[in-house]
């Protein structure tokens, strides 16, 4: 599992009527008394890279099970607190966050067995629950909630909302449900299995399961992914040995068989799972967030072992399905935008692949469903989709219901209807049930609120990043938003993990648009939005290319009057934290407000914690050579904060259960920050108990974040929004 971006687009939205604003005070912050910041004791180590010594002055912080630690963590979260208290509108943004927030919401149904299953919250709901329903013919809107019966329903996991449902798997006949739950925000799970007529437990549960998908092997037991339990603390320690392991029911989890994995094949990251036709075990092997090895077993043949289908980690591949005898697999082997090929499994070796979609000029993902081959294309960071055969023979193109982020084309083989998602930055996310023979979308469901999509504006601009490389960039506003240079801008990045921003819908976003805001998404480098050449482009030596692609785009704004560097707030979390904390370190002019959340902020440290090391791709590591250690050096954010220098007003946000980036980036980052920071502006540190990196978050604890996060950035812009 990579440095994922975190929860930064919750599926939500609000409305209000005025899209104004008042000025409050040229200098906001004179009006808020800001405590002291807690004594925050300096030690004496330094660490030695190729001749040249790094003080590390905060590495006791890096202790999570330490007394002294949890005081600090206490004694910072009160200043901040206090702070955002004072905020004299900071209630009021709760309110109208809660109110928006209180609507229907309903995931895609899929088929198990003799139901469709499908995940429901009816607003204020700290977590969604599973629901089912044996008829889902002609359901459409309201009728899918009167017909349906609960399933599971995470809110009764924990009495305080922070046990979260993270994966289910079904039998092929529907009749057992193996699922994954988290505590506290931890990727840590554990894995119990229901039947799904009585739902009783069958057999104990699991622990210890980690960065794993849950894949049956008919209905005697299933695969998964873990590491050893780490020696110290659970949520920093280093994991590198990823294991597969074939849990039978019925028996002991001491008991379960090791597929692959472990001393004799050590990979940082493995994942297993059955074909759809029962045959084939396909396993993916890696040692970083890019490159994998593929292995395939013969189920049905009794001698069977893993046979490697590929053996390095030059290349991304993934088995999409298995057509008899073939292995479809899509690839970036000698295709940076990806095509999708065939392998015979009597001799899979990549010289022998022959391409069923052909690579193109897009960037392509392949799903399938009721016999098709989907796949979408990512066109200027919007979705275009095509239907194919299993032969590679061109169907249709799909209709979408217009410009935007499309999701979801998979289904059973058997299937004669699929649902998908579509979405966009003022259009909440509508599931549409789409006829597979006839190539005809239906609206199945769309969530009830209070809005009007054609009161906003969206524009994708094209702007010069440094070094004249043309970057993409969505800006939305409200329809009468006068552009001059005076608007509250929230500009969101990520660039990292060949991961792509898309357009997509977020409630909290439509307050801060419906009171007269301006929400900015470039697709910088780093990112997966333009293929392989884009990442690549990106990481490593040429991670500066990121900080610039986004610096570019705050200049763009301000050069072209849509805000001021007075009213730009920059944000980003996990990979995207690293992004701010470099943009705000080189350019502390830039911006008046910084978010920098969960982030990686340690550059010569990150991949010494947890699954860190697997990062390597992207970053490069300091004990690799002089030349990375001094490249890292040069922008990481910790090691980059002059004494002196006036900062934009900061407010970290980071999770004490945060076991993907650990919070010791965090807190360190707002050790250095506290002490060398020059003038008014706080630098403050938010840090969320039972919660972390961002997935399965309640969600009274996601509108307490937005509503402190829009306090501050509209406090230090010196903005009353009402």
């Amino acid at each position: 599992m990579g440095c994922d971006a975190p929860d930064d687009h919750p599926e939500n939205v609000a409305n209000t009527d005025d899209a104004s604003f008042n000025e409050v005070s040229d200098t906001p912050w004179e009006a808020i008394e800001v405590s002291d910041y807690p004594d925050t004791r300096q030690g004496d180590v330094v660490d030695t890279y190729f001749g040249t010594e790094v003080a590390d002055p905060y590495r006791w912080l890096e202790d999570d099970t330490s007394d002294e630690t949890a005081a600090w963590v206490e004694a910072q979260n009160e200043v901040t607190f206090g702070v955002l208290e004072a905020i004299p509108f900071r209630d009021q943004i709760r309110e109208e966050l809660t109110e928006a927030w209180n609507y229907e919401r309903v995931t895609a149904p899929r088929a198990e067995g003799d139901y469709h299953y499908f995940s429901m919250n009816d607003g204020l709901q700290d977590q969604s629950v599973l629901y089912r329903t044996a008829n889902i013919e002609g359901l459409r809107g309201d009728d899918l909630r009167e017909e349906a019966e609960v399933f599971l329903d995470p809110n009764t996991f924990s009495e305080d909302g922070t046990t979260s449902l993270a994966t289910t798997s079904f039998t092929d006949d529907g009749s057992l449900v193996a699922y994954a739950i988290s505590e506290g925000g931890s990727d840590w799970r554990k894995v119990i299995v229901r039947d799904t007529e009585s739902l009783e437990q069958v057999g104990d549960t699991l622990v210890d399961v980690k960065f794993s998908g849950l894949s049956w092997r008919g209905n005697d037991g299933f695969y998964y992914s873990s590491y050893e339990a780490p020696e110290g603390s659970e949520l920093s320690a280093m994991t590198d040995q990823h294991k597969l392991y074939f849990h039978e029911i019925g028996t002991p989890q001491s008991e379960d068989t090791l597929v692959f994995g472990g001393e004799e094949t050590p990979r940082r990251y493995v994942s297993g799972r059955v074909s759809e036709d029962g045959r084939f075990l396909i396993v993916s092997a890696a040692e970083s967030t890019t490159g994998n090895e593929i292995y395939v077993q013969d189920l049905e043949d009794p001698n069977g072992v893993l046979e490697p289908v590929v053996d390095n980690f030059d290349n991304d591949h993934t088995v999409i399905d298995t057509d008899g005898d073939r292995l479809l697999i899509r690839t970036n082997l000698n295709a940076p935008n990806y095509r999708l090929v065939a392998a015979n499994i009597n001799d899979p070796t990549p010289e022998q692949w022959t391409d069923v979609i052909p690579e193109t000029e897009h960037v392509l993902s392949v799903s399938s469903a009721g016999g098709s081959l989907f796949a979408s294309y990512l066109v200027d960071v919007q979705t275009e989709v095509q239907q194919y055969d299993y032969a590679g023979t061109f169907i249709r193109d799909v209709e979408l219901p217009g410009i935007g982020t499309a999701g979801g084309f998979s289904g059973d083989r058997d299937a004669g209807t699929l649902y998908y998602t579509f979405t966009s930055f003022t259009y909440p996310s509508t599931i549409f049930a789409y006829d597979i023979e006839e190539g005809t979308s239906e609206q199945f469901w769309m969530p009830s609120i209070e809005m009007d999509p054609d009161a906003y504006i969206t524009e994708q601009v094209f702007y010069e990043s440094k070094d004249g490389t043309e970057i993409p960039m969505f800006i939305t506003y409200k329809e009468g938003t006068e552009l001059d240079g005076t608007n509250p801008t929230y500009l969101y990045g990520y660039g990292g993990f060949n991961v792509s921003l898309r357009p997509s819908f977020g409630i909290q976003r439509m307050l801060w648009l419906d009171n007269g805001g301006i929400y900015a998404q470039p697709n910088i480098r780093g990112g997966g939005e333009y293929g392989e050449s884009w990442h690549e482009a990106g990481i490593r030596t040429n991670k500066q290319n990121v900080f610039d692609d986004f610096i570019a785009a705050g200049e763009y704004l301000i050069d072209n009057d849509y805000t001021s560097s007075e009213r730009l707030a920059i944000a980003g979390g996990s990979n995207g934290g690293l992004l701010v904390g470099a943009v705000m370190t080189q350019r502390p002019d830039l911006a008046e407000v910084a978010f920098p959340a969960v982030g990686v902020l340690d550059m010569l440290r990150y991949h010494t914690f947890t699954a860190g090391a697997g990062w390597a791709y992207d970053y490069g590591t300091a004990e690799e050579s002089e030349e990375m250690f001094e490249y890292l050096l040069g922008y990481s954010p910790l090691h980059n904060v002059e004494d002196g220098t006036r900062y934009p007003s900061t407010l970290i946000t980071t999770a004490d259960h945060d076991d993907r980036v650990v919070p010791a980036h965090s807190f360190k980052f707002a050790a250095e920050l506290q002490d060398k920071h020059a003038g008014a502006n706080p630098v403050l540190i938010r840090v969320e108990t039972r919660a972390g990196h961002g997935a399965g978050r309640s969600t009274e604890s996601r509108i307490a974040e937005w509503a402190d996060r829009y306090a501050f950035a509209w406090h230090a812009m010196g903005v009353n929004p009402f």
